[in-house]
């Protein structure tokens, strides 16, 4: 029954995602937006709703120290397989459809969009990470690095909205819901209404957000079966399903060519997850945002995603160039971190 809902939950973020990459262009043509702003601001953000409910409806609504253990480890996983994983996937997508790419493995991106992007993620999350090092009794300084988080993030979205569009004479598929809109398809048979584009964009991400919750739901089932414990589900197995609408939107943006929206919804989504949900563990369970003995392979892997960050944009802002064959180290990072999570599950590591 598990993999029966497993199945059905992918194909609806799949269609999800469909509609919102379609539908989310659209708003972007509809209100002149630059390709930084669509990808990196409005996909990001709304692909990121269901990684991002995990944490915040365990710490708001759950009970007890476990509840803000899982949080903590969901707030920990979701940019660390953005960083790892999404960029793997994202390479094995440019590689599987090279062939009809006109710059094969080539990625054609705004570089500056995506240097905007990693910036902005390094910066906030390294300042989130090291609240985590706080002794106790300064914990009251979690309230101001939370407001700065917010005032971050605020900034980084401004630097995006501020930019000019310079993509409007580019051919957009038309809108899938373009042809329920009788009055408007009766008016203008190629430009959608905005009011049809921004139906579209929230049954696609109900879509998305359903999806997720479903195929959330299935895994945690099949591990609490196969006894997979609560770490290894709270820092790989859930951030794994509920990072699949940017997998699938990135796959979806790098076929049709449209690399800078594919990254950009990868990097904006990197740039939210670690300072959004980390202002809510901060305000609301900041005692279990604490680097202790039991906590350090969780907070291991922001180090890994930096490593992985580092070893990806760092030859892109130095070439101006992004090859999908060089996302495909975020692979191995994840890999490596993957065999140590094991490792101290097992025992045969000896560290919590």
């Amino acid at each position: 029954m598990d993999l029966l809902v497993l199945a059905v939950a992918l194909l609806v973020i799949l269609l999800g995602a469909e509609l919102f990459t379609n539908g989310i262009e659209w708003v972007g043509r509809k209100l002149d937006l630059a390709q930084g702003a669509v990808g990196s601001v409005l996909a990001a953000v709304g692909t990121a709703l269901p990684e991002t409910m995990i944490p915040i409806i365990a710490i708001v609504f759950g009970t007890g120290a476990h509840a803000d253990e899982v949080g903590v480890g969901a707030i920990l996983g979701a940019p660390f397989m953005l960083a790892t994983l999404a960029m793997f996937v994202t390479g094995v997508g440019v590689i599987g459809f090279r062939r009809r790419r006109a710059t094969s493995t080539r990625m054609v991106v705004d570089t500056t969009v995506l240097v905007h992007d990693i910036r902005y993620f390094v910066i906030a999350y390294a300042i989130a990470i090291g609240a985590a090092f706080l002794p106790p009794e300064v914990g009251f300084l979690r309230i101001g690095i939370a407001v700065g988080l917010v005032a971050i993030y605020a900034w980084y979205v401004k630097g995006h909205f501020d930019a000019e569009a310079g993509d409007a004479g580019e051919d957009l598929v038309p809108l899938r819901f373009h042809g329920l809109d009788r009055p408007g398809l009766a008016r203008d048979p190629g430009v959608p209404r905005l009011r049809i584009v921004y139906v579209q964009v929230v049954v696609a991400l109900a879509c998305i957000v359903g999806g997720a919750y479903l195929f959330v739901g299935a895994v945690t089932s099949l591990a609490t079966t196969l006894g997979v414990s609560q770490l290894l589900l709270a820092l790989v197995i859930a951030p794994i399903a509920t990072e699949l609408p940017e997998k699938f939107n990135s796959l979806i943006w790098v076929r049709q060519g449209k690399d800078t929206l594919a990254m950009g919804n990868i990097t904006g989504a990197m740039v939210f997850q670690s300072a959004i949900p980390t202002v809510v563990v901060l305000l609301l369970a900041g005692d279990a945002w604490q680097v202790t003995e039991d906590s350090v392979l969780a907070f291991f892997s922001a180090a890994m995603a930096f490593i992985a960050v580092a070893a990806i944009f760092l030859p892109m802002w130095r070439t101006s160039r992004l090859d999908g064959r060089s996302l495909l180290v975020g692979g191995l990072v994840y890999l490596v971190y993957l065999v140590l999570v094991i490792l101290a599950i097992t025992g045969a590591l000896p560290i919590g």
